[in-house]
């Protein structure tokens, strides 16, 4: 129980490595608020702690949608202590090709909700004296996919924003890490594990031979924020079984 008493705001919580994490929070004792768009299932997630988990509908391309998300975390558990900034989404297009619509929701999702969350949640992080934000990003922030030049490029900001926003937090007693995926067998792995002819291509870059599970990445989210980590900062921990890019 190494999150026993700490609340987590968790966006893109309701699905995918959102929702692999926002069950081991609560496997861990965590109070959990899952902060999606859309609820999909997430009656599942909140009957494994009824009063310890929430659903809580937000935009985080909006600002007064992500304040609104923070202060309803307040009121229902006390505090916050951990922020899990996971939302994210993916847009396929070569360069020449991408539509700037496209374009626009990545990086509005992808990194200025990063941004949002972040700042919305320092004055509740600071109260709570060990305050700690898990911002996701890629392996694709540090390797060149064809045709992901947007979810490439705001998954390396996510990664530089993680190491200043570090460095200026430190003081407030927040520490600020990133959790980087590689391919993983949910969410937007598993459209690429699902398409055999793509997947015969990717598998041979995989050191152990298949893609991780979501709750070997959720682990990590564990280990980033909790006391194993006090003195863990500015990092980007990937978690990608080897993962061999050319």
């Amino acid at each position: 129980m190494r999150l026993s008493g700490k609340t987590a705001v968790i966006t893109g919580g309701s699905r995918g490595l959102g929702r692999a994490i926002a069950e081991r929070y609560l496997q861990e004792g965590a109070r959990v608020v899952c902060a999606a768009r859309n609820p999909y299932d997430i009656k599942e997630v909140l009957d494994l702690a009824p009063g310890r988990c929430a659903y809580v509908p937000v935009d985080v391309t909006s600002d007064e949608s992500v304040t609104a998300l923070m202060d309803e975390a307040v009121e229902r558990f006390g505090g916050i202590d951990i922020l899990v900034a996971n939302a994210g989404v993916s847009r396929d297009g070569r360069v020449d090709r991408l539509p700037v619509a496209d374009w626009q929701d990545m990086v509005t999702t992808n990194l200025t909700g990063v941004f949002l969350c972040t700042r919305a949640a320092v004055p509740h992080l600071e109260r709570s004296g060990a305050g700690r934000i898990v911002n996701v990003s890629s392996s694709m922030a540090t390797r060149v996919a064809i045709g992901a030049a947007g979810y490439c490029a705001t998954k390396a900001a996510v990664e530089m924003f993680t190491k200043v926003s570090a460095i200026e937090l430190a003081p407030r007693g927040i520490l600020v890490n990133s959790l980087a995926p590689g391919i993983l067998d949910e969410g937007m792995g598993r459209q690429l594990t699902g398409n055999d002819r793509i997947w015969s291509r990717y598998k041979t870059r995989l050191a152990l031979g298949r893609p991780g599970h979501a709750d070997e990445a959720a682990d990590a989210a564990v280990f980033l924020a909790g006391p194993e980590s006090c003195y863990v900062n500015g990092h980007v921990l990937e978690v990608n079984g080897g993962l061999l890019w050319s």
